[in-house]
């Protein structure tokens, strides 16, 4: 019986290890100071900020969506496992692909023409869209929408 529930936990330690951040929330501005793309300073752009956690268990913070994208497609062999970002209007870190966008909007985009704000409710990105314009989107639509964004000019690149 002992093999079997050490065989058990060992699984569910190997599982949590693909599911927890590598960053926690609020060390990730010490930890990744400026931009890993364009340098930018990543407590001064703290409301869309960004950690891309890799399967080989590296970890890139970004100043952006448009740089997350950037460092993602930068090598296709390292698969992600999760991406984190921060909600605009606590700057606390959720999950990327939970998180409620808008895109567009007054408010000016950080790296990028077409603004893409992260909210952790619905209501947060209703109350932003009320006030500065914009549409919720899918985390699909945003993620596309980066990568367009940041597609050289004249090309046709759409992922």
């Amino acid at each position: 019986m002992k093999p079997i529930y050490c065989t058990i936990c060992f699984i569910m330690l190997a599982l949590l290890s693909f599911t927890v951040p590598a960053v926690s929330a609020g060390s990730d501005i010490d930890d990744f100071r400026s931009c890993s793309q364009c340098g930018m300073d990543r407590k001064a752009y703290g409301y869309s900020r960004m950690i891309v956690n890799y399967k080989d268990g590296s970890t890139a913070g970004v100043c952006s969506l448009h740089c997350a994208v950037t460092d993602v497609d930068a090598d296709k062999k390292r698969d992600v496992a999760s991406m984190m970002v921060a909600d605009r209007d606590t700057r606390v870190l959720i999950n990327a692909e939970k998180a409620v966008w808008v895109l567009g909007g007054r408010k000016r985009g950080v790296m990028t023409q077409r603004a893409k704000w992260a909210f952790a409710t619905q209501e947060a990105a209703q109350s932003f869209v009320d006030s500065n314009g914009g549409r919720i989107i899918t985390w699909d639509a945003a993620l596309q929408a980066a990568r367009e964004d940041a597609a050289p000019a004249g090309s046709d690149r759409k992922r």
